[in-house]
């Protein structure tokens, strides 16, 4: 019997490295797909913040107008995130891309030529539908092409597009905005994610049957659905093979996501306008500076991934409580040193960023796979970003009336971040607990 059991053992064994051979060309291209995808979408994204203190001067508008504008783009953007959970199932991954990608390259054209803030409010918020396909399309394909003991190393290194793209963006609106104006700032990144969506449409290869591989074989911690439950592609709460626990634990990832979101996108849209308007820099200047945040991010995503695999084993819950904990004490930095000095303040948001980025990676790309499972990967990150994506709404109407009722300080504003911080960390905590007493795949 125990040679029975050692052969079958070992056959097993054959068949999955032979599984695992046959499917490496191809983890390489849709790995090499959705980052640059994710990477892309940020050239259709970014440009608004970069431009805003540039084009509300062109175009006459205000801060609250800036800040009515920025509220249209991120509440459709989380309207894309919710939609895109159900839509991405019904579509696929690779269409809902695809579409998403299409849509928003001719969002940016329109707003290249727009001189109304009613054009612009409404291609923005086509455009924030649009985003929000990115990252559950690409979470979602991702899902069905590695297996739960590769996702934290590979989506800790996958993890770098949003930081790199974030980063490059910038970057590139910043230089397009100083050597050509800022509406070439919107035409450039058009163009970018053009080239971007022609190799999305070559290389990304869907899901494993429709290139006539195996599936790879359900995670052993998956729940199983019950009998005459719907599989696979089925609809609902069944098809998804969701516990109750699973429902709790998406919910808490989402609460968390909403802060770490509110705070990444205070600094996204806020940051260049704070360094050209209160420490007097130019707008491509405060537009270079503002990358640090980014590439502090990039360092952290990459670390936390590994660590989350090698070192916490898995644990990520508690290392996404370890760094918000400390990022807490990088907005305290910055609302004390930082409201005055462009030097803590930029000091303050690297360090923010490395602390932040790190848990944004472990709780929206592979925490929603190892909660919501290979089946309802797309649908978990979906509801998670969805969630978070609420957080930047109010984080942009807040700003906006503070920066005036406070006749323009910093102090407040960035007191407001820090008990944002300190709130998403205590969630976090909660997380913990729940993954302590076994409630939470994390």
């Amino acid at each position: 019997m125990s040679q029975a059991i050692g052969d079958g053992t070992g056959a097993a064994a054959a068949a999955t490295a032979s599984q695992n051979q046959a499917y490496r060309p191809w983890q390489i291209r849709i790995f090499a797909a959705t980052w640059l995808a994710y990477v892309g979408y940020y050239f259709c994204r970014k440009p608004f913040y970069v431009v805003k203190a540039d084009m509300a001067a062109a175009l006459g508008f205000s801060t609250i107008e800036l800040a009515h504008l920025g509220t249209a783009y991120l509440a459709a953007y989380s309207v894309g995130q919710f939609s895109s959970a159900y839509f991405g199932r019904k579509l696929g991954p690779k269409l809902l891309l695809v579409a998403g990608i299409a849509i928003s390259i001719v969002c940016n054209f329109v707003f290249g030529i727009a001189n109304s803030f009613g054009t612009v409010m409404l291609f923005l918020a086509l455009n924030g539908m649009a985003q929000g396909t990115g990252w559950p399309g690409c979470i979602g394909s991702l899902a069905f092409w590695f297996r739960r003991e590769q996702r934290g190393s590979v989506l800790g290194v996958w993890s770098t597009c949003y930081n790199l793209g974030s980063f490059v963006s910038t970057a590139f609106a910043a230089y397009m905005l100083g050597r050509a104006g800022w509406r070439w700032s919107y035409f450039g990144g058009a163009l970018v994610l053009l080239a971007v969506w022609a190799a999305v449409v070559i290389l990304h290869p869907n899901r494993p049957e429709s290139v006539g591989l195996a599936p790879l074989d359900e995670d052993a911690t998956e729940p199983t659905p019950a009998p005459g439950g719907e599989t696979g592609e089925g609809k609902g709460e069944r098809g998804l093979g969701w516990t109750p626990d699973v429902v709790v634990n998406i919910l808490i990832m989402g609460v968390i996501y909403f802060s770490i979101k509110f705070l990444r996108y205070a600094l996204w849209s806020w940051a260049p306008f704070f360094l050209r308007q209160n420490f007097g820099l130019a707008g491509d200047q405060a537009g270079y500076l503002s990358t640090v945040f980014e590439f502090c991010g990039f360092i952290g995503v990459i670390l936390s991934g590994i660590a989350s695999d090698r070192l916490f084993h898995g644990r990520r819950a508690l290392l996404a409580f370890l760094m918000l904990a400390m990022m807490t004490l990088s907005f305290v930095l910055m609302a004390t040193l930082g409201a005055t000095s462009v030097v803590f303040f930029t000091v303050s948001m690297g360090l923010a960023g490395f602390m932040l980025f790190g848990p944004d990676s472990l709780l929206s790309g592979v925490g929603a796979i190892d909660v919501g499972s290979k089946r309802g990967a797309l649908a978990a990150a979906g509801i998670i970003n969805g969630m978070g994506s609420i957080g930047p709404i109010f984080q942009d109407e807040a700003i906006g009336w503070m920066y005036k009722a406070f006749n323009h300080q910093l102090f407040p504003i960035l007191l407001m971040l820090v008990c944002m911080a300190a709130a998403g960390t205590l969630v976090t905590f909660l997380l913990w607990m729940r993954a302590r007493k076994g409630k939470a795949s994390l």
